[in-house]
């Protein structure tokens, strides 16, 4: 409900089809309530991570031409926002008076979704487009080869500047699965998380194989038993890894999804 009274919001400040929003928020409730508003006003997002150094962002703020920016107002200091960007604090703004009714948005397949900026490893960073239509292609499979249900928890762990984080996002909402957010900072610590993997049941996630190669030298992660699936990307995937993992872990799968998927 939240969600679409931002769209509405949003279409009022003339988000719709193929318009760049840009979305600026450590991981939370209102980040997931941001990507939704966006996607549901027709536009598409482009996620600034607070944490990349101030010389990338701006660069991403100038370069993106976004004119309207979803951050968190304890963010401000953190940001070289630019003078006169539209800016709306999504842990403060009172969508109270608008409809929380689902917009009524013409989206063509091949609209972008959202824009995700390349790491600039051999030169300046790049903005990455995906359309609805590669995204849903990718969600499908991946509901069809691994089959999600409403019993499932997924682990949204992955930094949203990522595109693993977006099926992350959107595979758990568009199943009726369950979506937990892991704490900032959270996919850099084994100890958080065994803990939140316990805490929440959690069924799915994803590791870098470096990562997942760290998570299993905790000494705790035989206590993890909802584990059910472990999608690794970025990587290579060592196949005396994935025995471990396999061997440690009460695991359904353990796979390596080829980006030809979609995304």
């Amino acid at each position: 409900r939240r969600s679409n009274q931002l769209a509405h919001k949003l279409r009022e400040q003339g988000v719709g089809p193929d318009v760049l929003v840009g979305i600026a928020m450590e991981r939370s409730l209102e980040m997931v309530v941001g990507l939704l508003g966006i996607l549901k006003a027709g536009g598409a997002y482009v996620p600034l991570d607070p944490e990349y150094p101030q010389d990338r962002l701006s660069y991403m703020f100038e370069d993106s031409g976004i004119a309207l920016l979803l951050t968190q107002s304890h963010l401000h200091e953190a940001l070289p926002i630019p003078a006169g960007l539209r800016r709306l604090d999504l842990d403060m703004v009172d969508l109270s008076g608008y409809s929380d009714a689902n917009p009524n948005i013409d989206v063509a397949p091949l609209n972008l979704a959202y824009v995700i900026y390349t790491s600039g490893s051999t030169g300046r960073p790049k903005g990455a487009g995906n359309s609805h239509q590669a995204l849903v292609n990718r969600l499908c499979w991946m509901q069809k080869a691994y089959g999600l249900g409403a019993s499932d928890s997924v682990l949204q762990k992955t930094p949203f500047s990522f595109d693993v984080s977006v099926w992350e996002f959107f595979w758990p909402l568009l199943t009726g699965a369950r979506l937990v957010m892991a704490q900032p900072g959270a996919h850099r610590d084994p100890q958080l998380l065994v803990e939140c993997i316990n805490h929440y049941g959690i069924s799915t996630l994803h590791f870098v194989p470096s990562m997942l190669q760290a998570f299993m030298t905790h000494e705790a992660v035989e206590s993890c038993v909802s584990l059910k699936r472990v999608v690794c990307s970025g990587e290579a995937l060592p196949a005396e890894l994935a025995r471990q993992t396999l061997q440690r872990l009460s695991l359904i799968h353990i796979s390596e999804p080829t980006r030809r998927r979609g995304i």
